[in-house]
């Protein structure tokens, strides 16, 4: 539960973004510089206080920074103008940590064999919390209007900042570290992303397949509330609903990919992915059909990311969350990315070319993968050998 409250505000934004710039008066293309920066803001702060996972205790980096989120949900909620808005939304962002904290604090408590399965556990409350933000957004929006969102997702994230001390276990000390001080800290995060080629491009597959993600609600959200269509908030809302059936798929293909092993198994999640994506404009006609291309995008996605952080976290303890640091930051630059191409491309060419954006993206995310594979196993091969 708390995975899923603190991970939800990013997402609140995406099945309204089309009533808040109606509401700001600024254009679609205008209007995703608030995911972007978001997305931006939040590869920022995980590079700069995520580390801090590795020294300090995960339970009381979580309890500041889950306030923090709550302090700027507030300013969104009171925002006058465009401009501070957007403000309150990228500091939020930046402190949003607590997700990406959890992860690493879990994989140091389970077996290597339960990795895949506790992984997905913590990625199917992710999920959760997407689909409750983004169908719950929909829904208040069109009855309430949009700022009561946000003014719900402030209870929410209250709620879970005075429970958040009794919910989390206090972990043991993170030991000795080699590094001194907070710059040295820092530089490690590179230094190991370097050394670990693998985590790298697991990184950029998810930073690439969290675009296609990004960019998929944000311009249906405008496709569907156009006069093309005519659709309201709510709708976008229900449709979003969809991403329900990850919440009891992806602990299943987590287990799946423990047993196939993670580059093969995200190998096949990639291509299926493709496959969806490349229905949507056939499809795209109205929502009954595009639920079609929706369900299969959103049972194999998240896999993906599964996939890609178990060929990480089983690595030694002492370095996974920096590791995850990078991964998440190429992640979120990748949501940035698909934020600023959604919302630009839906403006310039509508439906159509969104599409043929995804595809381009999709097809670029199976490419790398079976890079991947074959690359692991011819390491793998080689040192057999030796």
């Amino acid at each position: 539960m708390t995975v899923a409250v603190v991970t939800a505000n990013a997402y609140y934004i995406h099945p309204i973004i089309g009533e808040v710039a109606r509401d700001f008066g600024v254009s679609e293309a205008c209007i995703g510089i608030v995911p972007a920066l978001n997305q931006l803001a939040l590869a920022v702060g995980i590079l700069l206080l995520l580390p801090l996972g590795d020294h300090y205790s995960n339970k009381r980096l979580c309890i500041i920074f889950v306030a923090m989120q709550a302090l700027f949900i507030l300013g969104m909620a009171l925002a006058e103008g465009f401009a501070a808005f957007t403000l309150a939304s990228t500091l939020l962002g930046f402190v949003t940590i607590a997700p990406y904290l959890i992860p690493a604090f879990a994989s140091k408590r389970v077996a290597p064999d339960r990795l895949g399965q506790v992984t997905a556990l913590l990625t199917a409350g992710v999920i959760f919390g997407i689909l409750v933000a983004r169908v719950g957004a929909g829904v208040i929006a069109e009855q309430f209007g949009w700022r009561t969102v946000y003014w719900c997702a402030f209870a929410l994230i209250a709620g879970v900042t005075l429970f958040l001390p009794v919910t989390m276990r206090t972990e043991a000390s993170p030991g000795k570290q080699p590094q001194s001080n907070y710059t040295e800290l820092i530089r490690s995060v590179f230094t190991l992303a370097a050394r670990h080629r693998d985590m790298m491009i697991s990184g950029v597959i998810q930073g690439l397949n969290f675009a296609a993600f990004t960019a998929t609600w944000l311009a249906l959200a405008l496709y569907l509330t156009s006069p093309e269509l005519g659709y309201g908030v709510d709708t976008v809302g229900y449709l979003a609903g969809i991403a329900a059936i990850s919440i009891f798929s992806t602990p299943r293909l987590g287990q799946w990919a423990d047993r196939v092993g993670a580059r093969r198994a995200r190998v096949i999640s990639a291509v299926v992915q493709l496959i969806g994506i490349s229905l949507f404009y056939p499809l795209g006609a109205n929502v009954w059909t595009l639920l079609v291309p929706l369900v299969i995008v959103n049972l194999v996605g998240p896999t993906i990311d599964v996939t890609g952080r178990m060929t990480f976290l089983a690595l030694e303890p002492e370095i996974r969350t920096r590791l995850t640091t990078s991964y998440i930051v190429m992640m979120f630059i990748g949501g940035a990315l698909g934020s600023i191409l959604g919302t630009s491309v839906y403006d310039l060419a509508g439906w159509a070319g969104t599409c043929l954006l995804l595809l381009a993206i999709s097809g670029l995310v199976v490419a790398l993968s079976v890079i991947a594979e074959r690359s692991w196993n011819q390491s793998c091969t080689q040192a057999a050998s030796q």
